[in-house]
C-alpha cells in the first residue's frame, strides 16, 4: 500500500493522517507515504506506484486529490483507497466511507473492493481529465476557478459560500449547449455527475450510482443572479432535484459547448468548454467498507 498526501493541506490533516498510520502499523501494516510537491504530482506518484505493482494506492485528501490519484491508476490493476481529509469529501460520503482516521484505516486494512466507473472529459486540444464524482460547467465552475486557495484552507466549506456571493454580480451566465446522447439542450449551467451528492451531503441526482455506467446530467435552465440564489437556497434543503428550472437527464455521452464557459472537475478548475464526456476506458477498483 502507498499513501499519497499533500503536505500543503495543513497541520490538522497531517495529524489525522498520522492517526490513521498509527492504527495501520498496530495491525502490522507498513504503508509507504509519498508527499506531493505540486498540482498533478499525485497522478505521477500514483502512476509510478501502479507500474511497480502496488496493490492499493490511497489518496489522503479531498476530492481533487482522489481524482488525481484515480487518474494515475486508471487502466491498471491497482485499487484506489481513500483517507477522506478534504473539505467536502463528496466521494467518501457517496460510498459510505468513514471520515474518522482510525475507522477509515480499518476499511483500508480490510481491503474489500468494488468497481467504480469514472468519467473522462476530452478537450479539443487532446487533453483529458478523469473525474470520479462530477464535472460542472458554468456558474459553479466560475466559483471554483476564482476561489483563493488560502481562503479554502482557512475557513473550509465557508470559502465556497463566500466566493459564490462574490461571483454572482460578475458572472455573465453565458448559455451553454449540451448534447446528451445526441439530443440537444440549452442551459445556463450543467453538472454531469456519477453520484447522488454535490458539495458535501447535499442531494443532486437521487438515481445516480458511481458503481454504474453512464451519467446523470443536471441542467440549470434559468440564468442570472436571482436564479443562482434560488438554486443555492434549495440545495441544503434537499429540494434542488425537484426545483423548477432544474432538469435531470440520463446520458451515456455528453458534449458541452459554450463560449468562455469555465469547467471544473471534482472541485478543481478544469479549463473551459468545449469538451466531450464519456466513460473511462476501464472501470477501477476502489476500497469500500
Amino acid at each position: 500500500m502507498m499513501i499519497v498526501f499533500n503536505p500543503a493541506a495543513g497541520a490538522r490533516r497531517r495529524r489525522r493522517l498520522l492517526a490513521a498510520l498509527d492504527l495501520m502499523r498496530g495491525l502490522g501494516m507498513r504503508p509507504e507515504v509519498a508527499e506531493t510537491t505540486h498540482r498533478g504530482h499525485a497522478t505521477v506518484l500514483a502512476r509510478d506506484a501502479a507500474r511497480e505493482g502496488v496493490r492499493i494506492i490511497v489518496a489522503a485528501g479531498g476530492d481533487g486529490t482522489i481524482a488525481e490519484v484515480a487518474a494515475g491508476i486508471s487502466g491498471s490493476d491497482s485499487a484506489l483507497g481513500v483517507l477522506p481529509l478534504g473539505t467536502a469529501n463528496v466521494l467518501a460520503l457517496e460510498l459510505g466511507l468513514p471520515r474518522a482516521p482510525a475507522r477509515a484505516a480499518e476499511v483500508l486494512a480490510m481491503g474489500r473492493t468494488s468497481l467504480l466507473h469514472p468519467g473522462l472529459a476530452r478537450y479539443g486540444d487532446g487533453r483529458e481529465v478523469l473525474f470520479v464524482q462530477m464535472l460542472g460547467a458554468g456558474f459553479d465552475a466560475a466559483v471554483v476557478h476564482h476561489l483563493p486557495g488560502g481562503l479554502k484552507r482557512a475557513i473550509g466549506k465557508g470559502a465556497y459560500v463566500l466566493q459564490t456571493i462574490r461571483e454572482m454580480p460578475r458572472y455573465r451566465f453565458t448559455t451553454l449547449c449540451a448534447e446528451l446522447d445526441g439530443r440537444r439542450e440549452e442551459a445556463a449551467s450543467a453538472i454531469v455527475t456519477k453520484g447522488r451528492l454535490y458539495a458535501g451531503r447535499f442531494l443532486l441526482a437521487p438515481g445516480a450510482d458511481p458503481h454504474e455506467e453512464g451519467f446523470h446530467v443536471a441542467l440549470f435552465r434559468d440564468a442570472g443572479v436571482l436564479a443562482a440564489m434560488r438554486y443555492g437556497a434549495a440545495l441544503p434543503l434537499g429540494m434542488l432535484p425537484r426545483l423548477r428550472g432544474v432538469d435531470l437527464i440520463r446520458a451515456g455521452t455528453v458534449r458541452l459547448a459554450g463560449i468562455g464557459v469555465p469547467a471544473q472537475a471534482d472541485g478543481d478548475a478544469a479549463g473551459a468548454l468545449p469538451l466531450e464526456i464519456g466513460p473511462a476506458p476501464r472501470p477501477m477498483r476502489i476500497v469500500v467498507p
